[in-house]
């Protein structure tokens, strides 16, 4: 079977651009199920859903055709519905929308028996907040990326100027410090490193270095 990766951390910890870098270097599918939760997030509130309505959350998903496909340069377009939302999810309120509705459990549940699907046939690498404790546990490679809260609010607030929304680096460490606490502190699925996860610091390390430390854990363990 191809290999499955596991990929958690927490906000700006280096985990999108690690997991798609790993992806296309060892030829696998990549899964954001961040952007799975953005998606839910960001629909709920075009459609006016009351984020405690778990029954109205739960049919949103049961109506969601969520498909990730390679775009232009190499990128990874969102498409919901039939519609690309990838620019839509990666706003600063899109991320608060997103932790708010991922404590719901009716909406866990059905993410992750969704992620699961995705994964069924190996071959992927899937990145997260509870891949390797919850959704993944099976993963061939569990990986858990830390960086300081400086560092993680500073790289949150290059990629919101280079998008040209304004951040302002006080206001991003805020919603990082807030979304970690509700992370963590969640009932269902906290965040937290499996076990068996190797934690990376990716503070100040290249992604060129954590990428190829990730890629050989892998080889080790002779799944590429």
């Amino acid at each position: 079977m191809k290999p499955i990766i596991a990929i958690d951390g927490p906000a700006g910890a280096g985990k999108s651009t690690v997991s798609r870098r790993l992806a296309q270097e060892l030829g696998l599918r990549y899964v954001d199920t961040g952007a799975m939760y953005r998606v839910v997030g960001v629909l709920a509130d075009e459609q006016g859903i009351d984020f405690g309505d778990a029954p109205a959350l739960a049919a949103l998903i049961e109506r969601l055709d969520l498909r990730f496909e390679e775009g232009p340069g190499g990128g990874v377009q969102v498409i919901a519905n039939g519609r690309d939302v990838s620019q839509a999810i990666r706003t600063a309120a899109a991320g608060q929308l997103a932790s708010k509705v991922s404590v719901v459990p009716a909406v866990r549940e059905r993410l992750v028996a969704l992620q699961r699907a995705m994964s069924a046939d190996g071959g992927v690498v899937m990145e997260g907040r509870d891949i390797g404790t919850v959704v993944l546990p099976h993963a061939t490679v569990k990986i858990y990326l830390i960086a300081s809260p400086g560092e993680r609010a500073r790289r949150r607030s290059d990629e919101l100027s280079a998008r040209g929304e304004t951040a302002d680096l006080a206001q991003v460490t805020r919603e990082i410090e807030e979304r970690d606490r509700r992370d963590q502190s969640r009932a269902h699925s906290p965040l937290r490193p499996a076990a068996d996860a190797v934690l990376i610091d990716t503070s100040n390390q290249p992604i060129e270095a954590v990428v190829a430390r990730v890629r050989a854990l892998t080889i080790g363990a002779g799944k590429a």
